[in-house]
């Protein structure tokens, strides 16, 4: 297995500058197993969003694309986990990607409830505490 940077998915994903494009489509669409971390993920969730103005649900969806291959590897969270978060990512289309990815490794690793300020991350199927003030 190989790792796969943020810049190289963030290319093949954009299609430009078109010689790294092509490099980065020779990657990932090549025959090696390739290693995706969740920082990845988020990074180009976030590049592709800010840099490149690509609307939140496409921005899903093809990370949903992109994690499904058969070759590729999620690192820290099991494969099955990061794609349930972000299906229901884009079932809450008001939800941050990185929320859903955060509920679905606290599930993952039994540590729920989550101390959290933001009520909403309730929705993404974990218990939330809000932090009180000690006695």
């Amino acid at each position: 297995m190989i790792g796969v940077d943020t810049s190289v998915i963030v290319r093949y994903l954009v299609g430009t500058p078109t010689d790294q494009a092509d490099r980065a489509a020779s990657v990932m669409d090549g025959d090696e197993e390739l290693g995706v971390s969740i920082v990845a993920l988020l990074e180009t969730a976030h590049v592709l969003r800010t840099q490149y103005g690509v609307a939140r649900t496409d921005v899903v969806t093809a990370l949903i694309d992109l994690v499904a291959r058969d070759r590729i590897v999620t690192l820290e969270l099991s494969k099955a986990v990061v794609l349930e978060a972000l299906v229901l990512a884009r079932s809450f289309p008001s939800s941050p990607i990185p929320d859903a990815l955060l509920a679905a490794a606290s599930r993952s690793f039994g540590a729920v409830p989550i101390y959290s300020f933001d009520r909403d991350l309730g929705r993404l199927g974990v218990p939330v505490l809000e932090p009180q003030r000690s006695a």
